[in-house]
């Protein structure tokens, strides 16, 4: 059911998801649902979890045995590709996650991916949750603001805004402040 939900999200969108929604698109009666699914929120915890998992793989295949500004940008394009190809699992992503879905293995793979992409810098420990927190804006703003048609009304190409994000990013955690902890 899950998978049928992901599906449906890519197609009609995450906010399309609903257990009526998607046992039309599986051709059964909602009820049949509920053997599968307790509730709404536990479809939509799937398909979030489902979409950290595949985000996670991304994001490993494009980083594997990089550092630095080359795994930054690995990291940068990984989600890119996934928030083109799988725009319905992407929005699921932009949604707060349930606690559990926080503390799935999936969330945990993520989390281990960015900071090992930030321990190509020299962030001191007491700063890799600030860090991560900044990268994952720039990513998630940028990325929101091309679904929206934000940056049709410029001649410049998005992608030369990309990478120029992307350099000031490597630039801002090269030069992160090194107050606390060591890294």
């Amino acid at each position: 059911m899950i998978d049928a939900a992901a599906e449906l999200a890519d197609r009609d969108g995450f906010e399309a998801v609903t257990m009526s929604s998607v046992a039309r698109h599986v051709d059964v009666k909602p009820a049949s649902l509920y053997e599968h699914v307790q509730h709404h929120a536990a479809l939509l915890d799937g398909v979030h979890q489902l979409a950290l998992g595949q985000l996670a793989a991304t994001i490993a295949d494009a980083i594997a045995g990089l550092s630095g500004d080359a795994a930054l940008r690995g990291f940068a394009d990984a989600h890119r590709t996934y928030a083109s190809r799988r725009p319905g699992m992407w929005s699921a992503l932009q949604h707060p996650a349930a606690v559990e879905t926080a503390r799935s293995p999936e969330a945990e793979r993520v989390a281990s991916l960015t900071i090992a992409v930030l321990r190509g810098y020299q962030i001191p420990r007491s700063g890799v949750v600030h860090a991560a927190r900044l990268v994952a804006a720039t990513l998630n703003g940028f990325l929101a603001l091309t679904r929206t048609g934000a940056f049709a009304h410029r001649p410049e190409p998005p992608d030369e805004s990309w990478s120029a994000a992307l350099d000031a990013l490597d630039r801002a955690l090269r030069t992160w402040p090194q107050r606390g902890e060591e890294s």
